[in-house]
């Protein structure tokens, strides 16, 4: 993919669209520590300094992606979520089948939890503050939703929503960060069948993380 100068707005938003477009398909081949500048440059057919015209850094990319990913998530646990709980149905089995969704659905976004895993110590770390400005405020508006969502199925999580959604969140991001295992660690699993306990599988450690959070902080009765 090759560009001749951008000389409009709209010449710029498409450039803007395909650098964005090709980090994500590259996020489908590697891990976010593996995008580097220089591969989004041969990538997307600009010059590195070309690229940082429409974005300050390979983590200004990221950051973006991050809450283009997170408000996919959301439109999607916002059907999930309506089909799969019953307004009528116990608390218990409210609560459960709630984070049961999640678990699964995030489980089914990689991508979006390995940007959570990054986003605090590598994402942030190289933007400028306007920058973390707008990231912060998109991410403030979407756990609002986020939490929205969550009380109109779990009413009774109340006050303790956004927390509940904030620490979800950032528990997916540090689990996701064990899988998947590297070759060596398989290996002695393999070896030593005993050490198969520490062999974490996404969508059931992120089900037993969000079934505790959110039945803790449920009210009791």
């Amino acid at each position: 993919m090759t560009f001749q100068r951008a000389r409009s707005e709209e010449q710029r938003e498409i450039r803007r669209r395909a650098i964005l477009d090709t980090v994500a398909a590259m996020l489908e081949e590697m891990p976010v520590a593996e995008v580097s500048l220089n591969e989004i440059s041969r990538r997307v057919g600009l010059a590195k300094s070309n690229v940082l015209r429409y974005f300050e850094s390979r983590e200004a990319v990221l950051l973006e992606l991050l809450d283009s990913f997170l408000e996919s998530w959301i439109a999607e646990l916002t059907e999930e979520l309506a089909a799969g709980v019953e307004a009528d149905a116990p608390l218990q089995t409210r609560a459960r089948g709630t984070a049961e969704i999640l678990s699964r659905t995030l489980a089914n976004r990689v991508v979006l939890c390995d940007l959570f895993g990054a986003q605090g110590g590598v994402l942030e770390r190289n933007v400028s503050v306007e920058v973390v400005k707008r990231h912060k405020r998109a991410s403030l508006a979407k756990l609002s939703d986020m939490s929205e969502l969550l009380r109109r199925h779990v009413p009774e999580l109340g006050d303790q929503a956004p927390m509940f959604c904030l620490m979800g969140l950032a528990s997916a991001g540090a689990l996701s960060t064990y899988v998947p295992p590297p070759a060596s660690l398989l290996t002695a699993y393999a070896e030593e069948p005993a050490l198969g306990v520490l062999n974490l599988e996404l969508r059931e450690a992120l089900k037993i993380s969000f079934t505790s959070s959110l039945l803790g902080m449920l009210p009791r009765t």
